[in-house]
């Protein structure tokens, strides 16, 4: 490894004063070995901040016996020559010294006070100029330099958040090793934060302060202090000492500062390096003049100046050597990532500013070790720190071994999972590509393009600026004219576009240009932007273009239009930026401008050209979408909107694809704005082309309604013109033109004969839709009348029950379609049609009957919830069609969904949809649970009654299907527990607010398993007897005196069976099991192991809790109502809130967490009261039932269940209720009176 030159071996005896009076001066020679005995032996102090130093010893760049030793001589005899030194007299100190300065200290100040604290209130204010206070801190210590050094020790001290303080005896007659282990047996703070972290506004500028007072201080010292040997080397010795620290405050403080000196130092020496070559060229000038020239005195001046910058430079690499040694290669690898990332930012910058000595593969194997940190911000910083040295040109043939060493990995950077990572790793190989040529190989410029469709904008932007410099770039001519823009010839434009076509078309990576002219747009705008190349392209009659390659030339003109005049990315696409700046909206108002006047000429041409594609004609009607519509009457430009017109006629006639025909009737909508000066033209155009449609429609449909037989040409022409007035219907008003009737005499004739093709139907039942919504458009008003408003609903009515008869159709198209139909206008139609004062619209609404209830449930059975299909990798055909399918289906479960939440169905419905949340799970679960969360809002109870009439339909089918024996070993009984137990998650925390339901879910269950007895006679079970095993996956649900009242009403079911068998069933243990408090004890646990990850939490003491559950079990007895207990009870009072109770699903430990904070229930009455053939291995419940759950409340609990205890009880505060925690059991309490009647 190339290392810095150590110091002189030339000794030098000692001169200054104080030089031998300090114990830690003493301490340099020996610096890094005291500092390791001092990070060992200091003790582990029980503060937050503090983690030990995982690094490792065998590295090759530690500190070794060897090393150490190296380093302490070159300190030592640096001690012993520095001290001599005398600051060069060309260039003194500078002396401000400020009235009334407290930095100056009286010589008579006690040895006993510490050093004030001026400097780091100073630099925490960041108010005063830096230069200033290092200056007044000169002042002082040339007026005495113990107390001045002590006070900047104290400084860098209290910047790494000790209170504590180096005193006058301390430094005397302490070692630095004792010192700082005092330090850190002082360093007891509360709070983990120290200044570099600490938040607030006051710590904000804390760091950038700090840092500016160390660059300051080398500054202002480089040509006195610097060289004096006794600050500098006790400066760096106890940072060497904080660095290796075990509190993590003196590591990362103390790492920051030793960096910031060698980055300061680095420039020093970079200073002295100019002023040895200026020296250097000096002398050889002075001494190749001839004899009668040459000044002799002036050689030796010359020399003299030469020997001392030799000196200083020796010394100040001396000093650099230990920092990079002693610190650097230490911290590098440190735990903290901040401090890593430190080491890493600043040895980059190093480099840059002294090249010569460490622009070495010996420095840049640091950065490359390190580009395979864990840690975002370290990885972060390598890359820029790269990118400073790969931008210089000069440098990358001494880059050539370190880039064929980590080229790898850092073309795998790309693919980094945080984005800004790999946006600084694509803009780094940018560099690389331009600086050095023929260092990536075309697998690793492969391997990089497809991100060039990444949905993160940056990153996209990033690789679309290197997929620029490799491939567009080099091959298309430019030239420079003066220093202004580049401009192109139309030759290298066509190449440029060329260059496109082929790396889309061939690379095969993605369907859409627009993702590819997203991300050139920031580097190839202005190509992008030469419309005028782009459509003589496509307008070019002897052109060698294909047709994907038109295809793909037309998409790019209209994406590069669309960003041009929109200005944000395509959709999917992922942008950090809020809104354009002034400049860049100007920029777009002018592409705006420039782009319409442009193509509005060539428009009428491309869809002359284009008119019988409709793959290229689709995006050209786009267009308009993007153009400066009043530039038609402001530049006189209507003779082109003639011939637009034109055009889009002819497009809309020939073509019945519904793109096409959607594009064309979007454009004749932007067209036929009533304030433009040519709307009557253009209103004139569209009634010309319905009238045209109309009468061709009205004459194929007299010939079907008349004609039992009709042609394959004349079924297509017919839909064709049905599909081009459906879609006109869809954006423009065509109610004058009268289409609802023929068209529901085309629907009633296919329903009541079947004669009618379904290509006919299919549009002609869009067609009466749209009708009837422009209907509801026109008498929404307040002046519509009750003969329009009656006609009109009599024409829904109508069309709802041929939808309704579509729905058993023998085609699967026309049954989505109708029921897609259908379910919109029920929703429109529905009881929310009158919110908003709209109660004039009452006769409209409109309530479907039970049999269209049933039969719309029944299609969503048939065509949603069939057989799940695993979908494959989406690449071949047959996978998209099973997508497409995927999705039509997830439209049809969202229109049912919606129609139950807005009220139209009953919500009794949703059944048939929650009973498929766990089969369905990965197609429709989204859905499905936002309906559930939906109805939850709506009505709670009702919501929980759905959730159980979802389980008793499965249940019942099971039972049809397979018979009661055996039944809960079935795989399907499994599933069904499956959902139960996601029903049961679907309560969330919220303890107290799902009490009452849960407990109701749980009381009708019990009744539904017991409705049905078995024959006289016989010894079998009742048949739905295997539903409590679905039940008891609501048991963690349910608070401890629940549990004792359900078991109780359970016994009381159970006792109206005669045919009770002498052992309990199955199903019986089970739930009971589930609703027992032992399995959630000490005693259900004989061998005494604790669970894994438990935490305790802490509780009221013992005594407390025995004098609450002592004080209130008799007032808590079944047969009685919770009086209201006294408001002076701080007992009750000092108990935990009820709101924060956790889930008790994992365990039972919840359930005695509660017990802590709600009074016993009499669960010694229910033991007692049990039959024999219902009793459960409950222990009885005696006089130290208290203590015994005081022992069994310190059961630690899982941290993911602690929190969901901190997020519930944050949602019980926020629902408003402000009572205190007794308060809240009292509450519940009275509430768990629950109709006790019924138990």
């Amino acid at each position: 490894m190339a290392t810095l030159r150590s110091s002189s071996s030339q000794s030098h005896s000692s001169s200054s004063p104080s030089s031998g009076s300090s114990p830690l001066r003493r301490a340099v020679g020996t610096g890094p070995r005291s500092m390791s005995a001092s990070s060992s032996s200091s003790v582990a102090v029980p503060c937050d901040d503090r983690d030990s130093d995982q690094t490792s010893e065998g590295d090759s760049e530690s500190l070794s016996a060897g090393e150490g030793s190296d380093f302490e001589d070159n300190l030592r005899r640096n001690v012993k020559k520095r001290a001599a030194k005398r600051p060069l007299k060309t260039t003194p100190v500078a002396k401000r010294p400020k009235k009334g300065s407290q930095m100056v200290r009286a010589h008579g100040q006690k040895e006993s006070e510490p050093p004030a604290s001026d400097l780091f209130e100073a630099v925490k204010a960041a108010k005063s100029d830096m230069q200033s206070l290092v200056d007044e801190w000169l002042d002082s210590y040339k007026q005495d330099q113990d107390a001045g050094f002590l006070e900047l020790i104290n400084f860098f001290i209290r910047s790494c958040g000790c209170k504590g303080t180096v005193t006058p005896e301390m430094f005397k007659k302490m070692s630095n090793s004792e010192i700082i282990q005092q330090l850190t047996e002082q360093f007891n703070e509360d709070s983990g934060d120290y200044p570099l972290i600490a938040p607030g506004p006051s710590w904000k500028k804390f760091q950038g302060s700090f840092c500016e007072f160390v660059r300051t201080l080398v500054y202002r010292c480089q040509y006195s202090l610097l060289y004096d040997g006794f600050p500098m080397d006790n400066l760096i010795s106890l940072l060497t000492g904080l660095s290796d620290s075990q509190v993590r405050a003196f590591r990362h403080t103390s790492t920051l500062a030793a960096m910031k000196l060698m980055t300061s130092l680095v420039r020093v020496a970079f200073q002295l390096s100019l002023h040895k070559d200026n020296n250097q060229r000096q002398y050889e000038t002075e001494r190749n003049k001839g004899p009668g020239q040459r000044a002799p005195e002036r050689l030796e001046s010359l020399l003299e100046k030469r020997k001392e910058l030799r000196e200083h430079q020796e010394e100040i690499e001396g000093m650099m050597n230990a920092l990079f040694r002693g610190v650097f290669v230490h911290r590098y690898r440190d735990v903290l990532p901040e401090i890593r990332a430190i080491c890493i930012e600043e040895i980059g910058s190093w480099i840059q500013s002294y090249s010569t000595s460490f622009l070495t593969d010996s420095y840049l194997k640091y950065i490359g070790w390190t580009l395979h940190d864990k840690h975002r911000e370290v990885r972060l910083k390598c890359l820029k720190a790269l990118k400073g040295l790969y931008g210089n040109r000069d440098w990358t043939a001494r880059l050539e071994l370190f880039t064929s060493r980590f080229k790898d990995r850092l073309v795998s950077m790309v693919m980094d999972r945080e984005y800004d990572v790999a946006v600084e790793a694509v803009r780094l190989l940018t560099l690389i590509l331009k600086n050095m040529e023929g260092m990536l190989t075309e697998a690793d410029c492969e391997s990089i393009y497809p991100v060039v469709y990444a949905s993160n904008r940056a990153l996209a932007s990033a690789v679309g600026e290197f997929l620029y410099w490799k491939l567009f770039c080099p091959e298309c001519e430019t030239r420079t004219v003066g220093e202004r823009e580049r401009r192109r010839s139309p030759r290298s434009q066509r190449t440029f576009f060329h260059l496109l076509l082929s790396f889309f078309v061939e690379s095969e990576l993605h369907y859409h240009a627009a993702y590819l002219v997203d991300s050139l747009w920031d580097c190839a705008g202005p190509q992008l932007k030469d419309w005028e190349s782009l459509t003589s392209l496509l307008l070019e009659k002897d052109q060698n273009l294909g047709d994907v390659q038109e295809s793909t030339l037309t998409e790019i003109l209209v994406s590069s239009v669309r960003q041009a005049s929109e200005g944000h990315p395509p959709v999917g696409r992922v942008t950090g930026r809020k809104g354009l700046t002034p400049k860049e909206r100007k920029i777009q108002a002018d592409d705006k401008v420039k782009l319409t006047e442009h193509l509005i000429p060539l428009l009428p041409q491309l869809l002359a050209k284009f008119s019988a594609d409709a793959e290229k004609v689709a995006p050209l009607l786009q267009l308009l979408n993007y153009f400066d519509l009043n530039i038609y009457c402001t530049r006189r430009l209507e003779k082109h909107l003639e011939l637009l017109l034109q055009q889009l006629q002819e497009v809309v006639v020939k073509h019945a694809e519904p793109a096409v025909l959607e594009a064309g009737a979007h454009a004749l909508y932007l067209l036929c704005n009533p304030e433009f000066t040519f709307f009557s033209r253009v209103d004139f155009a569209r009634s010309q082309l319905v009238d045209l449609l109309t009468d061709r429609f009205q004459q194929e449909l007299e010939e079907l309604l008349q004609s039992s037989f009709l042609d394959e040409d004349e079924v297509y022409s017919l839909a064709a013109t049905l599909k081009r007035l459906s879609a006109f219907y869809n954006a423009h008003d065509l109610t004058r033109w009268e289409l609802y009737e023929p068209c529901y005499r085309l629907l009633r004739k296919a329903v009541d004969t079947g004669e009618v093709p379904h290509q006919v139907i299919l549009p002609a039942l869009t067609l009466v839709y749209f009708s009837i919504l422009w209907t509801l458009t026109h008498v929404s008003g307040s002046d519509a009348s009750q003969k329009q408003l009656l006609n009109l609903k009599g024409r829904m009515v109508a069309f709802c029950e041929l939808c309704q008869n579509c729905l058993s159709d023998v085609d699967p198209e026309i049954q989505e379609q109708a029921f897609v139909l259908l379910s919109d206008l029920l929703l429109i139609f529905g009881p929310q049609m009158i919110v908003g004062g709209r109660e004039f619209l009452r006769p409209l609404v409109f309530i479907p009957e039970a049999t269209l209830q049933s039969e719309l449930a029944s299609f969503l059975m048939d065509h949603v919830f069939i057989q799940p299909g695993g979908l494959g990798s989406g690449h071949s055909q047959e996978d998209h069609l099973q997508i497409e399918q995927l999705h039509q289906r997830r439209r049809l479960l969202a229109g049912f969904c919606k129609l139950l939440l807005y009220g139209v169905l009953e919500m009794d419905a949703a059944s048939d949809v929650f009973k498929h949340y766990n089969k369905f799970y990965n197609d429709y679960g989204d859905i499905i649970k936002e309906t559930l969360t939906r109805a939850r809002q709506i009505d709670r109870s009702h919501c929980s009654r759905i959730l159980l009439l979802s389980l008793k339909q499965l249940y019942t089918e099971l039972l049809q299907e397979q018979g009661p024996q055996g039944l809960n070993e079935l795989p399907a009984f499994i599933e069904m527990r499956d959902l139960a137990r996601r029903f049961a998650l679907s309560f969330g925390p919220q303890q107290l607010q799902n009490r009452d339901l849960v407990v109701m879910l749980h009381k009708e269950g019990i009744r539904f398993s017991l409705s049905e007895l078995p024959p006289a006679g016989s010894s079998s079970q009742p048949p739905n007897l295997a539903f409590l095993e679905l039940l008891s996956e609501f048991s963690p649900r349910l608070f401890h005196q629940d549990k004792q009242l359900l078991l109780s009403y359970l016994e009381r079911c159970l006792q109206r069976v005669s045919q009770a068998p002498g052992r309990p069933w199955g199903p019986v243990t089970t739930y009971c099991q589930s609703l027992s408090p032992v399995e959630s004890t000490a005693e259900a646990n004989p061998q005494g192991y604790p669970r894994s990850k438990k935490r305790r939490i802490e509780g009221p003491s013992r005594r407390h809790r025995e004098d609450i559950s002592a004080s209130q079990e008799e007032s808590l007895q079944l047969n009685s109502i919770p009086p209201t207990p006294t408001l002076t009870s701080t007992a009750v009072k000092s108990r935990q809130p009820l709101g924060g109770l956790e889930e008790m699903e994992e365990g039972g430990g919840s359930e005695l967490a509660f017990t802590q904070g709600q009074p016993l229930l009499g669960a010694q009455r229910l033991r007692s009261s049990s039959p024999q053939h219902f009793q459960t291995p409950l222990n009885s419940l005696g006089p130290g039932l208290g203590s015994r759950l005081t022992r069994l409340s310190l059961m630690e609990e899982d941290e993911e269940e602690l929190e969901i205890q901190n997020d519930s009880s944050e949602e019980w505060q926020g629902t408003g209720k402000q009572s205190s925690p007794s308060e809240h059991g009292l509450d519940l309490l009275d509430f768990a009176e629950l109709n006790t009647e019924d138990f």
